[in-house]
């Protein structure tokens, strides 16, 4: 069976890190913008949960997964 390709996590990782640390610094004296940040952050937190449980789900399949860490991945025939 051929893996199914999933982002890296660290991909989600690193994406909250500049929205927590830089981003949402930028938007602190702007209130609407601080909330729609805020509402990113949580739906990338949810997106990583979810992703999480499909893994667990094609674990529990034994369907394979690979992480991918870029999306010019070469295929090794």
């Amino acid at each position: 069976m051929e893996q199914i390709p999933l982002p890296s996590p660290i991909h989600y990782e690193l994406i909250l890190q500049l929205l927590e640390r830089q981003t949402m610094s930028a938007v602190s004296s702007n209130p609407e913008l601080r909330n729609q940040v805020n509402q990113l952050i949580i739906t990338l937190r949810k997106a990583a949960v979810q992703q999480k449980q499909l893994e667990e789900a094609c674990q529990g399949s034994s369907v394979p997964i690979e992480h991918r860490w870029s999306i010019n991945h070469q295929k090794n025939s």
